[in-house]
């Protein structure tokens, strides 16, 4: 079930380089909420800007939801200067979710940039299903990581600035093809999220791997229920699908990116 309703901000703070994380009081969303889903904010009380802004569920702490942003436009700049008290017009829990029942030890994070955004809430339900986590974690350097709700981090950064100088593609190819840690395939699982360039580069080498893989697209999503159309995401058999209705979180095997 969608829900609309007014949040009360408990908390906005930097925690990276441009970076916010902002902590809402919404028990109807947390409680609704599944690793992946996301919700659309409406970031003023007036027409400007028009649209909502999708924001992935960060985390889920009881009766709290939170998310994670950079500040790279006019609504992330009103959001990321909002107010302890301050209330604000939330839809959610929106999109599907990471399918947690596949048959899987151990699962293998992968995250660049804000792709950070769904893996906290994630992490923390893998923790409860008792999964090992391997987490990979990039950035083009140290102050734009985040790693809070992170574990077994490995990190990279494009200037070298902080772990494994290079991609978290690269950090990957290392950890994973070169290192050989995946004996057996079946066991393992991969949940990605980050550029379009990034996820397409992991969806060829789980591919490879013959991994089974899903990852978080990210779109734009003007409307958050699909009437819109604007976030259509091709899949393999030429067909589309809505990255705000069908995902955002979609399997390797079915999307082209």
């Amino acid at each position: 079930m969608i829900i609309k309703t007014i949040s009360t901000i408990l908390s906005n703070e930097p925690v990276g380089e441009n970076i916010y994380r902002i902590e809402l009081l919404s028990p109807e969303i947390s409680t609704a909420s599944k690793p992946g889903q996301f919700i659309n904010i409406k970031v003023s009380e007036n027409l400007d800007p028009l649209l909502r802004r999708p924001f992935s569920v960060y985390n889920v702490i009881d009766d709290r939801i939170q998310i994670i942003f950079n500040v790279v436009g006019k609504a992330t700049k009103i959001l990321s200067s909002k107010k302890v008290g301050e209330k604000i017009d939330i839809i959610g829990p929106l999109g599907n979710g990471f399918n947690l029942n596949d048959d899987f030890d151990t699962a293998l994070i992968v995250a660049g940039g804000l792709g950070i955004a769904p893996f906290p809430f994630l992490t923390k339900i893998l923790k409860e299903k008792n999964k090992n986590i391997i987490s990979l974690v990039g950035a083009r350097t140290k102050s734009q990581l985040v790693l809070d709700g992170f574990v077994n981090v490995n990190t990279a950064t494009d200037d070298g600035s902080y772990g494994h100088k290079g991609t978290v593609v690269e950090l990957f190819k290392l950890k994973v093809m070169n290192n050989d840690i995946v004996k057996t395939p079946s066991a393992f699982k991969v949940f990605a999220c980050g550029p379009i360039p990034m996820l397409k580069a992991i969806i060829e080498l789980c591919d490879k791997l013959n991994l089974n893989c899903e990852v978080s697209v990210e779109a734009p999503m003007a409307c958050g229920t699909g009437l819109c159309q604007g976030c259509a995401v091709k899949t393999r058999d030429g067909k589309y699908k809505l990255a705000c209705k069908d995902g955002p979180i979609f399997n390797s095997k079915d999307i082209l990116l």
